[in-house]
C-alpha cells in the first residue's frame, strides 16, 4: 500500500471518531444537564452540650464521600425579653466548647469546617434564621424525644415539611449512648 493510502485511511479513521464521539451518547457518564449537582455545604446543628456520635460520624462519610464542608451550627435561644443581639455568656460557655471539639474532630479526619452560630427564640427558629442567611446542600440532625436536648419531632416535622434540602434524621439505637462533648475532644469515633 502506497503513503498516500495509508494517510487517507488514517485520516477518515480520525474523522469517522470525531463524529461518532460528537454524535453518539456518552457511554458511561451522565451529560452535564442529568449529572446531580455536587453537595457542597453539610448543615449539622446542635443546641446543646453534646451531639449524637452518629450524626458526626455521618456527616464525616458524607463529606468525604462528596469532597463537602461540614458546617457545624450552634443553635442559640434568645429570651423574648432580651433583643437578639444580646451577649448569651451562660449559652455560649456550653455550645462554644462543643462547637470547637467538633472543628477538631471534622478537621482531624480531615474534613473541610465552615462553623456557624445562629440565634433565635428558639432552636427551630435560630435553624430557620440560619436557613434565610444561607443554602444547605443537606442537613444531619439528630432525632431526639426530649425537647431539651435540642431539636424535638415536632421541629423536625418542620424540617421536613419547610425546609428546601436534603435532610437526614438520625435515631440512634436506645442502646447507643455515645454522644460527643467538649469533653471528650480526644480520642477516636
Amino acid at each position: 500500500m502506497s503513503a498516500p493510502a495509508i494517510f487517507i485511511i488514517a485520516a477518515a479513521g480520525i474523522l469517522v471518531g470525531i463524529a461518532a464521539g460528537y454524535w453518539l451518547p456518552p457511554h458511561g457518564r451522565l451529560p452535564a444537564r442529568d449529572r446531580p449537582r455536587a453537595v457542597r455545604s453539610i448543615l449539622l446543628p446542635f443546641t446543646g452540650q453534646a451531639i449524637s456520635r452518629r450524626s458526626l460520624e455521618a456527616a464525616v462519610r458524607l463529606a468525604k464521600a462528596e469532597n463537602a464542608v461540614v458546617m457545624p451550627a450552634f443553635l442559640a435561644t434568645v429570651p423574648m425579653n432580651l433583643p437578639l443581639e444580646t451577649a448569651l455568656p451562660v449559652q455560649c460557655a456550653s455550645g462554644m466548647p462543643l462547637l470547637e471539639a467538633l472543628e477538631q474532630r471534622l478537621v482531624a479526619q480531615g474534613i473541610s469546617v465552615d462553623s456557624r452560630v445562629g440565634r433565635g427564640r428558639s432552636a427551630r427558629d435560630a435553624l430557620r434564621k440560619l436557613l434565610d442567611e444561607e443554602h444547605f446542600d443537606r442537613i444531619i440532625v439528630s432525632a431526639d424525644e426530649d425537647p431539651r436536648a435540642g431539636l424535638g419531632y415536632d421541629d423536625l416535622r418542620w424540617m421536613l415539611e419547610r425546609v428546601p434540602a436534603e435532610i437526614l434524621i438520625l435515631r440512634t439505637a436506645p442502646e447507643d449512648t455515645r454522644r460527643i462533648s467538649a469533653n471528650t475532644v480526644s480520642g477516636h469515633f
